[in-house]
This record gives C-alpha cells, structure tokens and sequence, in this order.
C-alpha cells in the first residue's frame, strides 16, 4: 500500500513514513494510492464482533508491512484500553430510525481519542523499532490538542507542542491541554483563531530547514493515520444496525473535515452508506459550497460549538481530490486559490460528485440551544453543542434508511453552554473530577512564524 499527495508533486510513500511525514512536501495531504474494498460476506463477519477485533480488519489493509499481525493487534488493545464503555463507541436510540453513535467514553472525552490514542502507540511502536526521535507540533480548536498531549504524554520517542487559540477554547478543553505536567508536551496559546493556529502549523511544515532540523511530524488530521482510525466506528455501527443487508446513513457534526472524510472511505471500502450529511454550524462555509459551488472564506464567528469555528477545513481537499478525479494540479490551483484570494469555484462536475457522496446542513445557535432541551426533554440524552448541531442536521434529512449521527463530545467538555440549554452543569467523570484544581502550564505565543519555530528549537529535549 503506497500514499500519493493530493497536489502530486510530493513522492509515494509506505503507509509508515505518510503517518510520521503527515504534511507532504508538496502541500498535500497523503490518500492512499487505492483504496481497498471489502465484500459484501466480509463486512457480515464483522457482526457481533468487538471493536478492537473490527478495527483490525477494517485497517489491516491499509498499513501494509508497517506492522506484524501480532504488533497491530497489541497496538489496537492498548490504544481503546483506557475507554470508559466496553462497547467503545456505542449506540443510543434517539427516536425511530435515529441513533446517536457516543464517540466520548475515551480519555479526554472527545471523538479525537480514537484516533489518537491509536496513533501514540503507532508511533511509539514505529520509532522505537528506528531509534528515532520526532517533535509533533499539532494545531487544535479544542479536542485535537487534549487528545495529542494525553496520547503522547511523557512517550520517549516525542516532543509535542499544541497550538491553540486563546480564548477560544471550553475551559474544560484548555485544561486538558494546560494540566499535564509531562517534560515533553507543551501547550501553546496563540494570538488568533483556529485558521491562524492551523496555518502557521502549514507553514513549519512547508519551511523544510525547520522541518528537517527538528524532524518535525504531525498528528492533525491532515496525517492520515487519524483519518483511518476514524473509518473503523462507521463499520461497527452501520453493522450493528444491520450492514451490510441495510444501507445507513450517517450525519457529521463537521470543521476540519476528516470525521466526515473517514465516512467517504467507508463507503469507498464497500460499506453501504447512504447519505453523508455535513452539519456545520454558524461558519458553515461547507454547507455553502455543497449549494452553491462557491468555497469562500468569511470570516469566523465564536459559537457555543468551538471545535466547528473554522473556515479552512483542511481535509476537504482530500474530497476535493476524489472529486476532481484526482488531479493533483487542479487541486494545488484551488488551495494556491484559497490562501491568496480568500475561495475558489468548485467545478459544476466536481460539485455533482461530491453531491453524489454528501448532503449538508446548517445549524444556528439559537437552534443549538433548542436542540439540547429537545432532546433532554423527549430522551434524557444531554447533548454537547457539537452533537446538538448533529442531531438538528440530522432530523431534517430522516428517511427510509437508519441515521447514525456522530455524538464527538462529552457535554460536560462545554458546561456553559449546556447549562444556558437545560440548566444543570453536566459533571465530568470521576477520573477528572479534580481538573478545576490543578495547576496549569502554557504559554502565550504571538501568531508570528519566526518566533514559534525558535520556541520549538528551545524546548525540544536534545
């Protein structure tokens, strides 16, 4: 199995060096060169089966020879063995046909621990067997940043640093990120926004003599690692509902793009899935390019759902990819497009393909509050604001098929808002129950390029 650049300047790489690369050289974002498919009798014999056991199979055929058999097991049972639900991603019946897939039973509560409680043994794993050191630097708009520092928290292979906006983060979300006391993760508060922290991470990445000094890695979502972990709760909850006999549907409280991304993937392997819904909130610039065509930036607006305050989803260029019948140029026109003059035009057969794979919807504030009382009221599920926008998204798009919509938070990651909707402080799980009173560690940066290179060549552990 070979990974290829969406921008096809960069070269092939095994699945090994895409995961510690994370950002090509080119720009792009590394897909794999095919896609493998699973039939129709393969994905019935994931029925009934743990997690970890359909995790193995549905990724098995993406890391070629990166691992043993017996390596990518242990690796699978140590990363889901600190969840909270032995189901780890289990199903809750929200009404006829609509179900709610709990993605927050892991460490920091957040959909992100599955992929990155995966990709910190990965790495451990792959670089001890080198006898090499990385720094990842990682921007975050709140759970990214939480789930990289307690995946790789006090690891000897890695130095990692998470850029965050200041002041634009859950208090619960910043002290995950601040509390850690580990020597080697360090939590950055940036001047600016999730743009700003996600582009001045772009740029370390494309500046190749800090690159290679400190032999820089990502685990963003732009490293497709993350990506592939996220496919693997499609396949336990579209089979539990009845695939590959029944086609589901699922709806994606979507920023950067790759939970939804992952869904394409699945579909990509065989998995009958219907529709694909992008639900976004008040920055909904995703939803205007699916009615219109037109991806324009406009400026982002705080909300009650942080995680989703982004205008720059970078894993929509892998769909832009897919969409464009995979030509690399096109894509790096568009993303040159982008930076420089604020959007870009989708083409009219582009936007049919991606109207062939995805649906979208949108989800005010007031909308967001409405749909947690709702939903307290008619089913006793508290809802966090992110799922709140799922849920809203979803109801609008029931059919014949059943609905999956993805729960990414534990509500009591976003207690304001929680309690301005149903007026109670959801509590955090007794395992952090103590993180109001722990001491805090970070720093202000300024949003400057220079400065935060030469805080990284600093701090990184000799």
């Amino acid at each position: 199995m070979r990974y290829i650049s969406t921008r096809g300047q960069a070269p092939a790489l095994t699945f090994e060096e895409a995961m510690l690369t994370g950002l090509a050289r080119d720009g792009g974002l590394y897909v794999p060169e095919t896609i493998p498919v699973m039939s129709r009798d393969a994905i019935a014999a994931l029925a009934g089966r743990s997690y970890e056991e359909i995790a193995f199979e549905v990724m098995r055929p993406f890391i070629g020879d990166t691992f043993t058999d017996a390596e990518f097991r242990d690796i699978i049972a140590r990363a889901y063995a600190g969840f909270g639900h032995a189901a780890r991603a289990p199903l809750v019946q929200l009404g006829p046909n609509h179900f709610l897939c709990e993605l927050f039973h892991g460490p920091t509560l957040a959909f992100k621990d599955f992929a990155m409680q995966l990709i910190g043994q990965m790495f451990q794993t792959a670089l001890a067997r080198r006898n090499e050191r990385v720094t990842i630097v990682g921007a975050t708009s709140g759970d990214t940043g939480s789930a990289a520092i307690e995946a790789f928290q006090g690891l000897d292979a890695v130095d990692v640093f998470i850029l965050y906006p200041h002041g634009r983060v859950s208090e619960v979300q910043r002290r995950q990120m601040t509390t850690p006391n580990a020597s080697n993760v360090h939590a950055l508060a940036l001047a600016g926004d999730f743009d700003d922290c996600q582009a001045r991470l772009k740029d370390m990445f494309n500046d190749f003599e800090f690159r290679d000094g400190v032999r820089l890695a990502g685990v963003n979502s732009i490293n497709w690692a993350r990506v592939l972990a996220q496919v693997v709760y499609y396949f336990s909850s579209a089979v539990a509902l009845g695939a590959p006999h029944r086609v589901v549907d699922f709806t994606v409280p979507t920023g950067n793009f790759g939970d939804i991304f992952a869904g394409y993937i699945a579909k990509r392997m065989g998995l009958p899935i219907g529709q694909l819904v992008i639900a976004t909130n008040q920055n909904d610039i995703l939803h205007r390019t699916m009615v219109s065509g037109a991806h324009t930036k406009e400026g982002v607006a705080p909300s009650i759902s942080p995680s989703m305050d982004i205008q720059v989803s970078s894993n929509f260029e892998r769909a832009l990819y897919f969409a464009y019948d995979q030509d690399g140029a096109a894509i790096a026109q568009q993303m040159e497009a982008l930076k420089t003059d604020g959007g870009f035009t989708v083409s009219q057969g582009a936007l049919q393909a991606l109207r062939e794979d995805f649906t979208s919807g949108r989800c005010s504030e007031d909308e967001t509050l409405a749909t947690i009382t709702a939903q307290r009221d008619a089913t006793g599920e508290v809802l966090c604001p992110h799922s709140a926008v799922g849920v809203k998204v979803a109801e609008e798009h029931l059919g014949a098929n059943p609905m999956v919509t993805l729960a990414t938070a534990h509500p009591a990651k976003f207690p304001d808002a929680v309690s301005q909707a149903v007026g109670i402080h959801p509590p955090l799980p007794k395992r952090m129950a103590d993180l109001y009173e722990r001491s805090e560690r970070v720093t202000e940066v300024p949003n400057d390029l220079a400065a935060l290179e030469a805080l990284v060549r600093d701090r990184i552990q000799k």
